[in-house]
């Protein structure tokens, strides 16, 4: 089986924008290819930084040097996907009036994107970019707080979310600030190399993986992880990545170097859940991810890693999950 494409992730980099607006998403990526690679897989993220001008200062004063070009042109297709990632600058309104931001415009107001394809990923008033460029029409968006109503005025015909994280409405993918953008892209990489992965960045980089007040709840592959055990966290990346493995807690405490017992009072100090109620829910969110992709319950619970169907049954409804496994497809 052929390797995913390698994604091209373009960050344009205006005078002054926000360092940790690109350079903490950034991070991600690269951890994210690291982790990868560990795994015997190919690196899914490559990463350049792109701009009107060769070398510009950032918000905090630092130069940047070596910038590329904007490119000439940049079309949509599937064999090279691109994501445009476009940042915020300081400023109570953004300024577009300028000939770096002009240039910025114009290369923007180009663009076609699509799905899958060529995707524009916007972190606080990057958004506002797009705005001006004219991408975001009929979009669902946010932006940072104080740029909400300036957001409304540049592009009324655009949904503004407020009170927001990030909004999802592909191929257009906004986040409300500063530090939400890496939570867009933690998304972003749980969406493209899973959530197990996605995971493994968020451990690296000592964050949470949050989401907005009307999200609904973190999937268990990201739940139980605020925490900075690294044994603990050893074995629930395991577990995340093979949950059909045949895990009891002795193996799981082999994995942690440590005894059984002592694995248990981890699980239930750091995690605050116990280690085969943790593989559970694992298998559960294996087993309703396959069931909504079409699979049905024999064989979502194969995958899953539960003995039968009747295993995955019991469980669906020990945890108080609504309907029954077999309403769960395509739902």
């Amino acid at each position: 089986m052929a390797s995913p494409a390698v994604i091209q992730v373009l960050f344009v980099l205006l005078p002054n924008s926000l360092i940790l607006d690109w350079a903490g998403p950034a991070e991600a990526l690269r951890i994210t290819n690291q982790c990868l690679l560990a795994q015997g897989q190919p690196e899914r993220f490559a990463l350049q930084f792109i701009g009107p001008d060769g070398s510009t200062a950032t918000s905090v004063g630092a130069q940047l040097t070596g910038l590329q070009p904007l490119p000439s042109a940049l079309t949509a297709h599937p064999a090279t996907p691109h994501w445009v990632v476009l940042v915020g600058l300081p400023g109570e309104t953004i300024a577009v009036d300028n000939a770096p931001a002009r240039a910025v415009l114009h290369w923007l107001r180009g663009l076609r994107l699509a799905t899958h394809q060529l995707e524009l990923v916007t972190v606080c008033a990057g958004t506002l970019l797009a705005a001006h460029a004219g991408l975001l029409k009929g979009r669902r968006v946010t932006t940072h707080h104080q740029h909400l109503d300036e957001l409304r005025s540049v592009e009324p015909q655009c949904e503004v979310v407020a009170n927001r994280v990030f909004v999802e409405d592909a191929p257009v993918y906004s986040s409300a600030g500063v530090t939400t953008g890496i939570d867009l892209v933690l998304q972003r990489i749980a969406d493209t190399c899973g959530e197990p992965i996605a995971a493994q960045v968020a451990q690296t980089m000592v964050v949470a993986l949050r989401r907005g007040p009307h999200d609904p709840e973190l999937s268990p592959f990201l739940s139980y992880r605020n925490h900075l055990h690294p044994a603990l966290h050893r074995v629930q990346d395991a577990v995340s990545l093979d949950p059909r493995a045949g895990w009891t807690v002795p193996r799981m405490a082999d994995m942690a170097h440590t005894s059984p017992r002592h694995l248990t009072r981890l699980f239930i100090e750091y995690a605050q859940i116990a280690p085969l109620q943790y593989l559970r829910r694992i298998r559960l969110a294996v087993a309703q991810t396959a069931l909504q992709s079409g699979h049905n319950v024999n064989h979502a619970a194969e995958l899953a890693g539960f003995s039968s169907d009747t295993q995955l049954r019991r469980a669906w409804h020990q945890l108080g999950l609504p309907g029954a496994p077999s309403q769960a497809r395509q739902r």
